[in-house]
């Protein structure tokens, strides 16, 4: 394993950070920032793992905290942050959404079609 200090720990969540801008549109200051706006939008596992980046960006600028810094942690947590990152296109999440929209708007206009024609057969209309 590679011997890290301070400052490549917060590369790597300067990174992240950046992925999570490129990728989901998460707009902000730094990884803590992007993490409270669009925390969200990341699976339960991804999001821990940024959190203990973050995490680790914060102790490494303090020297007596470094020490506590548990860094296979915190380049596992890296690897799994830009490994779901790395995977996100954001042409499909946006066309997903699209179809999600629409499914939605056909079925309420489906149900609209049919609570119609239940009451116009109840009022005996047809």
């Amino acid at each position: 394993m590679r011997d890290m200090t301070g400052v490549p720990i917060q590369q790597m969540a300067d990174r992240v950070a950046g992925l999570m801008e490129e990728r989901l549109r998460v707009r902000g200051q730094g990884l803590a920032e992007k993490l409270r706006k669009g925390g969200r939008l990341l699976p339960r596992r991804v999001r821990t793992a940024a959190e203990v980046l973050q995490t680790g960006a914060v102790m490494a600028q303090n020297p007596k905290m470094w020490a506590q810094v548990d860094q296979a942690a915190v380049a596992q947590a890296y690897d799994t942050c830009v490994r779901h990152l790395g995977g996100v296109d954001h042409k499909d999440r946006r066309k997903g959404a699209l179809i999600g929209v629409l499914g939605s708007i056909a079925f309420s206009v489906l149900v609209v079609a049919v609570l119609l024609g239940a009451v116009l057969y109840w009022r005996g209309f047809i």
